[in-house]
């Protein structure tokens, strides 16, 4: 296998990071919204754990995007 080939495909790989992100910012927004037509008066205490786990969530999809581009571009 050529070089060129494994950084490739070692880029495509990271990418399943970025599937994974997007799989848990729905299972937030989710169960947000299941748990506020549950009990609407708790959604606003809630709303702030809602912005940190998506905040979370969306840096870790970011930061194997970033893997991917070195993978690409440095390496």
């Amino acid at each position: 296998m050529d070089a060129e080939a494994a950084k490739f495909i070692g880029a495509g790989l990271a990418c399943f990071g970025m599937i994974g992100a997007a799989i848990g910012v729905g299972n937030i927004f989710g169960s947000f919204l299941e748990g506020s037509l549950r009990n609407p008066s708790a959604a606003k205490g809630q709303f702030s754990n809602l912005i940190f786990g998506f905040a979370v969530t969306e840096a870790l999809g970011i930061f194997s995007l970033l893997i991917a581009i070195l993978l690409l571009f440095v390496v």
